[in-house]
């Protein structure tokens, strides 16, 4: 059998290959985007976009989602992958997955993005998590009331820290240079703000404390004067962001393509690098700009210049120049996931979910073949019980293969013990032999966590998320475990590393994963000094900060 050759393949899921996938989607070339994570890239972790044409007041997470739906619409496939080796060289180039699947396309483009520097100062790796932070989305709000310190002078240093104003008491910019190095307007948004305050010349010596972050000593680049921040003894803590400029995620292509000595591709004004049919686009190639704007522009280019490529080579090769018929379709609501923006706007006048978000999951959960029960523990003295009961009756409203009890507290204490009761508000699934899956949410999954409730219901009612067959045999043979894995609702990382622990606890019974929503539990937060997230606690000893994909859980639970 032939193997299968697309026209295009982007390897990344940003803005710029969302882009590309429109534009490539809609001149009718059998396109495919691989990303190994989260669909939207850096974008998702973007509080607030004003600077978007034609968008005010956009929202990131929601902008990329849009991209993709719009994709989708114009017949552009997505898959799930990392890409570990590339042999981009000849007529048809090819991409080896880390799932072992070997992908061929006429053209590829390389939209891999960038990642977050670190600066490297003395304890900036110790701290991380427990003071140090590089989203402000996710992690702005473990540090409401408290100072927090926003080290950078650029567009995202100058937005975040605006963004920052909302929680912290104050927040103080450090910056390296003698002024902003983004746009002016952009700078005096942070300049002008009442409860910013601006050094600069100014570095990070280092930093310390006891478990959590509690010193920082600065030191002014030009007259070597230092001083020293500690935190207010009833705060007991700081924050720290870092927003250092990136690095481009170009390594797998060091050997194909041309890079400058920074990993950065250069590429002429059509986005082509130095290897015919090979593409660079977004925050990865060499350009002045890296904005949501310019990373679109990108992809457009790039994909209109591809559509000529492949139908030349095409031509030269003697293939038919036909382009493949791809449908173009209307995304259902069996294709999207459900996502909300944050908790405070999932109640609508009265309800916990709009009508275009029911007709959503009503198509999500036709595909459920197998009776799927939510038990909750109701507490008088606990509103928040009240208000997750209030949550799933109409959750399991939405389809007559879930069911949901509720509970009061004390009634059943075989019950309590079999689900490791130990916090409320607490929801946990069982299967349809009424046996406990390990899959528990303490706390209201909504907000960005209504995708891993959606998600545990669907594995838990159905065949589930199809998943490698090494990888299947790994989980079953890892030993007991639990796993509590500490979130935020705002936090865009927070659902893949939830859904990835209870994809594991479905298939192993020996494996509990519990969602908590930190913002209840203070005194886990305390006890375990947590204040950054997704953070996951292995067997109530070992905390493990940032997102991490199930390759990466199962190693660590396999340890």
């Amino acid at each position: 059998m032939t193997k299968h050759i697309y026209d295009l393949i982007v390897v990344g899921g940003g803005s710029a290959a969302l882009s590309a996938g429109i534009y490539a989607g809609r001149s009718m070339m059998d396109t495919l985007i691989i990303e190994k994570d989260k669909i939207g890239g850096q974008a998702t972790t973007t509080s607030s976009v004003v600077n978007y044409p034609g968008i005010r007041n956009g929202q990131g997470p929601a902008m990329m989602n849009e991209m993709r739906l719009q994709a989708e619409e114009f017949g552009t496939e997505f898959k799930t992958d990392e890409i570990i080796s590339a042999d981009v060289k000849g007529d048809v180039k090819e991409l080896t997955g880390k799932s072992g699947v070997v992908y061929q396309a006429r053209s590829i483009m390389i939209a891999t993005g960038a990642s977050p520097n670190k600066i490297g100062f003395p304890g900036e790796q110790e701290f991380t998590g427990r003071g140090i932070g590089y989203c402000s989305t996710c992690d702005g709000e473990f540090f409401t009331g408290l100072d927090i310190f926003v080290l950078g002078g650029g567009y995202a240093a100058a937005e975040e820290a605006v963004f920052l104003t909302r929680f912290g008491k104050k927040v103080h910019m450090i910056i390296r240079e003698p002024d902003f190095t983004c746009a002016e307007m952009t700078a005096n948004l942070a300049k002008n703000h009442p409860k910013i305050d601006i050094v600069y010349n100014t570095e990070v010596k280092e930093i310390s404390g006891e478990g959590l972050l509690q010193k920082a000593i600065f030191v002014n680049n030009q007259t070597g004067e230092e001083t020293v921040f500690e935190a207010d003894p009833e705060d007991g803590s700081f924050g720290m962001f870092v927003f250092a400029g990136s690095k481009p995620n170009t390594e797998i292509f060091k050997d194909q393509v041309e890079m400058d000595p920074r990993g950065f591709i250069p590429t002429n004004d059509l986005m082509e690098t130095n290897v015919s049919g090979v593409y660079a686009i977004g925050d990865l190639r060499v350009k002045e700009l890296r904005q949501i704007v310019t990373a679109v522009a990108d992809g457009a280019i790039a994909a209109t210049k591809a559509e000529s490529y492949v139908k030349e080579q095409k031509t030269r090769l003697g293939i038919s120049i036909e382009p493949k018929e791809i449908k173009k379709t209307k995304v259902t609501e069996e294709k999207a996931t459900p996502v909300a923006s944050s908790a405070t706007e999932t109640v609508k006048t009265g309800t916990w979910f709009p009508q275009d978000m029911q007709t959503q999951l009503k198509g999500i959960f036709s595909k459920l073949t197998k009776t799927v029960t939510i038990k909750t523990i109701l507490d008088a003295s606990n509103p928040k019980t009240m208000e997750l009961s209030s949550f799933l009756d109409e959750f399991g409203g939405l389809s007559d293969k879930i069911i949901v009890k509720n509970i009061s507290r004390g009634d059943d204490s075989e019950l309590e013990g079999s689900i490791n009761l130990e916090h409320l508000p607490s929801a946990v699934l069982f299967d349809e032999t009424d046996t406990y899956t390990g899959i528990k949410f303490s706390g209201i999954p909504s907000g960005h966590e209504l995708n891993s409730l959606v998600l545990a219901v669907y594995n838990t009612g159905s065949e589930g998320q199809a998943i490698e067959a090494a990888q299947l045999d790994k989980i079953k043979t890892l030993p007991k475990a639990k796993i509590q894995i500490c979130v935020s609702l705002s936090c865009h990382y927070c659902p893949d590393v939830v859904a990835a622990c209870q994809r594991i606890a479905s298939l192993n019974p020996g494996i509990e994963a519990e969602m908590i929503d930190t913002a209840l539990f203070p005194e886990l937060k305390k006890e375990k000094k947590i204040m950054s997230v997704p953070a996951m606690i292995i067997n109530d000893q070992e905390v493990i900060f940032g997102a991490k994909s199930m390759d990466d859980i199962i190693s660590e639970l396999a340890k």
